[in-house]
């Protein structure tokens, strides 16, 4: 393949990359929307942000989900990147009331 063929077929790449990565944000939007949701009814209900039983309900759907490339290890650690984002978001919600 010569140079000017892989740039152009890297950039075919890069433009599903991003559309890709806008699907990302999209469903990473909707996934917080409905942790606001479960931060009112925790608040209402007086219950902890930090559920570590659920936390393993979640890391089990994903692995059962997960039919690579990706490790079940490196979608783990994304997602307990995500489930940290999203508790911050919850406890942020709850002590300001702000949770819609």
């Amino acid at each position: 393949m010569k140079p000017e063929e892989g740039r152009q077929k890297l950039e075919e790449f890069r433009v599903v990359i991003d559309q890709i990565d806008r699907r990302i944000v999209a469903l990473l939007n909707e996934r917080t929307e409905i942790v606001e949701c479960i931060g009112r009814v925790k608040r209402e209900s007086q219950m902890p942000v930090y559920e570590p039983r659920r936390e393993d309900q979640v890391f089990a759907n994903i692995a059962a989900a997960n039919r690579g490339p990706i490790s079940h290890e490196a979608v783990r650690r994304i997602f307990e990147r995500i489930i940290d984002e999203m508790r911050g978001i919850q406890r942020a919600r709850m002590q300001d009331g702000e949770v819609k």
